[in-house]
C-alpha cells in the first residue's frame, strides 16, 4: 500500500553542502522531518556537483519519512557559468553584459530538458535563450532552426 503524502517541500539548497542551518532546517523542522537524516542523504547524493545550486522537491510523508528529488541547477545560474559572470545585467533591455552561442545554449537545454516542460530541443533551447535575454546576456549567431530552413 502506497504511502500518504502530507506534503511537499522545495527548497534550492548548494550540493554537497547541506547543513541544519536556515533555509533547510526550519522548513523540514516544521514538517517535523529528520533534519540531519536529509543533510547525510542530500550530501551523499550531491557530492559530485558541489557548490552549485541544486533544486530540490521533498515529498513528507505522513509517519514523517520523507523522499526527495533532485533537480538540475537553474538554467540562470548554467548561463552565469557559461558566461562567466557574477550576476545579471540590472537592465537587461538596453545594457549586455554577456553573450553566449547557441552551442552553449543547446548544452544547458540538453542537461535541463528533463525538468522543463518541452517536447523538442528546439523549443528547449528557445526558453533557455529567452532566460539568457532576461539577464541581459546576448545569443550570438543565427539559431539552428533558421539556418536549417534557409537552406532548403
Amino acid at each position: 500500500m502506497a504511502k500518504e503524502i502530507d506534503g511537499f517541500i522545495k527548497l534550492q539548497v548548494r550540493g554537497g553542502s547541506a547543513n541544519p542551518a536556515p533555509p533547510v532546517g526550519p522548513a523540514l523542522g516544521a514538517k517535523g522531518v529528520n533534519i540531519m537524516e536529509f543533510c547525510k542523504r542530500f550530501n551523499a547524493k550531491t557530492e559530485d556537483s558541489r557548490g552549485k545550486l541544486l533544486p530540490v522537491v521533498i515529498t513528507v510523508f505522513k509517519d514523517k519519512s520523507f523522499e526527495f528529488i533532485i533537480k538540475t541547477a537553474p538554467a540562470a545560474n548554467q548561463l552565469m557559468e557559461v558566461a562567466k559572470l557574477k550576476k545579471g545585467s540590472p537592465e537587461s533591455n538596453r545594457q549586455k553584459v554577456g553573450s553566449v552561442t547557441w552551442d552553449q545554449v543547446k548544452a544547458i537545454a540538453e542537461d535541463k530538458m528533463d525538468d522543463l516542460n518541452a517536447y523538442k530541443i528546439e523549443s528547449a533551447m528557445k526558453m533557455i535563450a529567452g532566460t539568457a535575454r532576461s539577464m541581459g546576456l546576448t545569443v550570438s549567431g543565427p539559431a539552428p532552426w533558421e539556418q536549417a530552413s534557409s537552406e532548403n
